[in-house]
């Protein structure tokens, strides 16, 4: 899965920063015992939290590689409704949809 177009820009316009950036995220999933399924879980959860829409994007596209459901992510964001209300969490779950719409488009895709 290749990394959204503006940051790859970001990257080729500041390696060194995104460099340490990457090595930062490396070392606060290596910092504890969760497993990768439940960081990827946590990091939507803080995502849509923050009210973030390229976040949720993004780590809506990383726990689908890390093999976490849809409905599991659907799950994380109706958890967000009591503390963030009914407005953020419709947003979070139609953020959530169009990473999954797009997911779902891509695998119908022909591959040869």
């Amino acid at each position: 899965m290749q990394p959204p177009k503006r940051y790859r820009e970001f990257q080729e316009r500041y390696p060194a920063v995104a460099k340490a950036y990457e090595e930062l995220g490396a070392a606060v999933h290596s910092a504890g015992p969760l497993d990768e399924k439940v960081r990827a879980l946590v990091k939507l959860a803080i995502s849509i939290g923050a009210r973030l829409e390229g976040a949720v994007h993004a780590h809506t596209r990383k726990a689908l590689a890390v093999g976490v459901s849809a409905e599991e992510l659907r799950h994380v964001a109706i958890l967000a409704l009591p503390t963030i209300g009914l407005p953020s969490t419709v947003a979070a779950l139609s953020w959530i949809e169009h990473v999954l719409e797009t997911f779902a488009s891509k695998e119908d895709e022909p591959t040869g």
